[in-house]
């Protein structure tokens, strides 16, 4: 799921499966927990087995006559995904799965589709939304007014945007290796430092703003493709932080090296939403899943997911479309 200025937003969020295998061992979520979560590039990936049963799949499903007709016909929504990124995406045994495709599976059942889930760069997600490639982005990808318009981080324009329909709230926190052995509680004390983080996230906007605040003291900031290796960075020393969403962070730093190897450094900032992007041409399939969203909110299929998932603190009540700033 950052934010805030929205997540992987403007100031602080992400757990890859790969920070969970390499990094932090056994995934087994204990706690809950973007740039833009990333923008444009290609994305390259395996597929994963869709949400959702065949039983799932279904004309007889509540709202399955809002789909767009393309979609009613072939039965599957393609879903582009980071699957790196643990408790909201992961893969485990040859599968993606997580917080998102455990929310796109309750979607199905009132969709009457399948949610097929396929693993790429998160900075590659809105650009295979523009051609097509896939249907949505859900990724731990936070709303951002700059997300809509199709801006970079310079402000822009790089695309045509895209739609949002929002599904969770978080915030971001900055993760440090156990100790802090540098004492970092914000932002502000990373000046003069190393920090890592993932490329195309909001969070590597956030440490080049920091850096430009930082003036003369400077602030050097190491830029990888995954989060995992941004972690990796961080917990070999390398780099004194990484900025992720706090759901994230907080589940690395209980799992990885059964706690002993990183912890959360200071208070969580700049809560906001993640949400489901659509094109902005596909704003009839955008409807529908605000739709079913309402309903597994009205349902309880929704709070189920997030408690599983020890999630809940980031349960939204109302469902909004590019409510991100």
């Amino acid at each position: 799921m950052t934010a805030r200025t929205p997540r992987r937003s403007a100031a602080f969020s992400r757990l890859s499966a790969v920070a969970a295998l390499a990094v932090a061992g056994t995934l087994v979520l204990a706690g809950c927990g973007d740039q833009t979560k990333k923008d444009s590039g290609s994305d390259t990936g395996s597929s994963a087995a869709p949400s959702g049963s065949a039983s799932a799949t279904s004309a007889k499903a509540p709202l399955f006559d809002k789909l767009p007709k393309k979609y009613q016909d072939s039965g599957v929504i393609k879903v582009g995904t980071d699957a790196s990124y643990a408790p909201m995406e992961q893969t485990q045994n040859g599968q993606i799965v997580g917080i998102d495709p455990d929310i796109a599976q309750a979607l199905s059942k009132q969709l009457g589709v399948k949610f097929q889930f396929t693993n790429g760069q998160f900075d590659g997600l809105i650009t295979s939304l523009y051609t097509g490639r896939e249907d949505v982005a859900m990724s731990a990808m936070s709303d951002t007014k700059a997300r809509q318009q199709g801006l970079d981080d310079k402000g822009k324009k790089v695309g045509k945007g895209v739609d949002f329909v929002d599904y969770y709230m978080s915030g971001s926190s900055l993760l440090v290796k156990k100790g802090n052995p540098k004492g970092v509680k914000a932002l502000a004390d990373l000046c003069g430092q190393t920090v890592a983080v993932q490329r195309g996230t909001i969070y590597e906007d956030a440490f080049k703003k920091q850096k430009t605040a930082c003036g003369s003291k400077g602030l050097t900031i190491q830029a990888f493709d995954t989060d995992s290796e941004a972690q990796t960075r961080v917990k070999a020393g390398g780099a004194v932080a990484d900025l992720n969403d706090t759901p994230v962070a907080a589940y690395i730093a209980q799992k990885s090296g059964n706690g002993n190897d990183f912890e959360i450094a200071g208070d969580p900032a700049d809560a906001g939403p993640f949400g489901i992007a659509t094109d902005k041409s596909n704003s009839q399939l955008r409807d529908a899943l605000k739709a079913a969203m309402d309903a597994i909110i009205a349902d309880g299929s929704y709070a189920q997911v997030l408690q599983k998932w020890n999630a809940s603190s980031g349960a939204i009540k109302t469902v909004t479309v590019n409510g991100g700033s």
